[in-house]
């Protein structure tokens, strides 16, 4: 019972750097047979001789230090893993190599026409920014790792986008895009390609969409404005309210208010003064002509 186990899970679970499709050897442990044998040592007997006469050209290779050499010999891969940077030896009509850059690359993403969570049609577009962080398995494992990366984001754009709302997208875009960075990186782990960032450039409206926004959004700041105002009245008469109770207790505080406005006026140079009389003094002279 235990060592069925112990099979399952062997069957069952991909160390780091193992080969994403088994029927691929990324190990480099293979043999070549008597015939392939017998190749390889013609081969380096043909290289030795002619090595003085210019063979050295096709045998001295040379790799900078941003790229890494995948090579195969009779078309299987070679022991000790991608080569560089440096010199390094291959064996003329058995060897072949492909160059792996491992810098950083970028990419924009298409815009695609997504279909929000609640039915809001936008178009969105993405930049992605990826290396190479295993040459062997970028070459072995994908026949083209910067094509498959570049479907892959537009259809994991798609994707996580489609479970968002429109107020989601424009407000979470740095949440979208650690998400977007995840699973992109997850998905082309076994390609040997290790997604570095992923932001969200621009998301496009439909031009009726943007005009109800804009209709939306203006009256909401004139209902707040209208808001503010009423506010701004009722603790206008309050304190009008309160400064008329306090002149009301002392009759002389009328009449200084009344010197204070005349003042008022006099500074802003009108040609104009109105003296306000009283109710009680007009009574006065009218029953005096009594």
């Amino acid at each position: 019972m235990g060592e069925e186990t112990q099979t399952v899970t062997v069957a069952t679970t991909r160390p780091p750097g193992s080969a994403y499709n088994h029927g691929i050897n990324l190990s480099g442990e293979s043999e070549y047979g008597l015939l392939g044998n017998m190749l390889l040592f013609f081969s380096i007997c043909l290289t030795a001789l002619l090595f003085p006469f210019g063979a050295c050209c096709l045998v001295i290779k040379v790799v900078t230090e941003y790229e890494r050499a995948v090579l195969f010999r009779l078309g299987r891969l070679q022991h000790g893993g991608a080569k560089g940077p440096g010199l390094f030896c291959v064996i003329p009509c058995t060897d072949e190599f492909k160059l792996v850059d491992l810098r950083t690359v970028s990419f924009d993403v298409p815009p695609q026409e997504i279909l929000t969570k609640d039915s809001v049609t936008i178009a969105v577009d993405a930049v992605v920014y990826y290396r190479v962080q295993d040459a062997t398995m970028s070459v072995a494992n994908v026949a083209n790792a910067d094509g498959a990366t570049r479907l892959l984001a537009q259809t994991t754009l798609r994707n996580i986008l489609g479970t968002k709302s429109l107020s989601e997208v424009l407000t979470d875009r740095e949440f979208i895009s650690t998400g977007m960075q995840s699973t992109l990186d997850d998905a082309t782990d076994p390609w040997g390609i290790k997604v570095e960032r992923v932001e969200i450039k621009d998301v496009r409206l439909p031009v009726q969409l943007q005009r109800a926004m804009a209709a939306e959004a203006e009256a909401t700041r004139d209902a707040r404005a209208k808001v503010i105002a009423a506010e701004g009245e009722m603790n206008a008469s309050r304190k009008l309210k309160e400064a008329a109770d306090v002149m009301s207790e002392n009759s002389d505080s009328f009449q200084l208010r009344y010197l204070q406005t005349l003042t008022s006026i006099s500074a802003e140079k009108n040609s104009t003064i109105i003296f306000p009389l009283p109710i009680d003094m007009m009574n006065t002279f009218m029953n005096r002509n009594k």
